[in-house]
Order: C-alpha cells, then structure tokens, then sequence
C-alpha cells in the first residue's frame, strides 16, 4: 500500500513540474498591458501570441491576444487590408512579447479588394510565398511557407501558393 501511494505521489509531483505557464490576454485596442498568466491544460504544448491588424478605408485596428496552444507554428500572412503574425514558442511565459511586427522582404504578391485582384502588396517577415484562394470569391496575398505546407487542412476551395515577385496572377 506504501509503494501504491508512493508511485502515486511521485507521478502527481512529475506530472506538476510539466505543466506549461503562459501568458493569456485579447485585446482589440492593440495592448495587451492587462495580461495575466495561465497554466496551460493537458495537451497544450506551446505559448502564443498573435497581432493582426486591420485597414477599412483609412481606420486601422490592432488586434493582439496570447494565449496556450496545442500545436503552433510561427507564421505570417499579408492580404492586403489584413495582416496577421503568430509566433510560438514551448518555455514557461516565453510570449510576453508580442508577436513582432515583420521586416519587408522585398517580394511582392497581388492581392484583392472586392472583384478587383491587380493591387499589390509587399511581403514581410517569413512571407515567402504569394497565394490565391477560392473560386466566387478569391482572396490573395503573401504567407508564409509553413501556411503553404498545411493548405490541405484549411477549409477554402482552390488554396495554392507559389513562390516568385507576383506568381499569383493579377
């Protein structure tokens, strides 16, 4: 009964010193100075944080949150009128920063506003492929590789990618 209760405890306090701390917020004014600190459930493996920004017209939003994730890759995606950057990482509180906002690449990629797809923007950070997505509606921009390696799982008809200054077609 002794060992039973022994080999329990032992596997309590080994589990306990897994456990993965990360920082948690979501905000919509672009700070996220109110963040507080989670321990991560079972299964989450790795820390977050992501920064999207928004253009409608001439108005600009930030969006940041951070939070726990189950499996994460860095990545960065450029359509245009929205861009959004995600790092991670799999230490105790290693996203307090936020996601950093991405150095020009020099390539360049069409992207879309309504049915007109012959604007173009430049590509940033780890942004080293043009897309172009959908068929009634398409949607075009730069991503990163890692969003190309994964195109079969998101959920849009017509999902390619192409690497080249303005592959993905006016």
């Amino acid at each position: 009964m002794d060992l039973q209760l022994s080999v329990f405890l032992l596997f309590i306090l080994f589990t306990a010193g897994h456990s993965l701390d990360c920082y948690v917020c979501s905000s919509q004014t672009g700070s996220c100075a109110g963040q507080t600190v989670t321990t991560c459930p079972a299964g989450s493996t790795q820390c977050a944080s992501s920064t999207t920004v928004v253009q409608v017209g001439g108005i600009s939003y930030t969006v940041k949150s951070k939070a726990c994730a189950p499996a994460c890759q860095s990545v960065s995606m450029n359509l245009g009128y929205v861009r959004t950057t995600t790092s991670c990482c799999g230490t105790n509180l290693c996203n307090a920063q936020d996601a950093p906002v991405p150095v020009p690449t020099g390539n360049k990629c069409y992207y879309c506003e309504g049915q007109n797809c012959s604007n173009t923007v430049s590509c940033s950070g780890t942004e080293d492929r043009c897309i172009k997505a959908g068929q009634s509606t398409v949607v075009k921009g730069c991503a990163s590789k890692s969003i190309c390696g994964g195109a079969s799982s998101i959920s849009v008809q017509s999902f390619t990618c192409c690497t080249g200054n303005l592959c993905n077609g006016a």
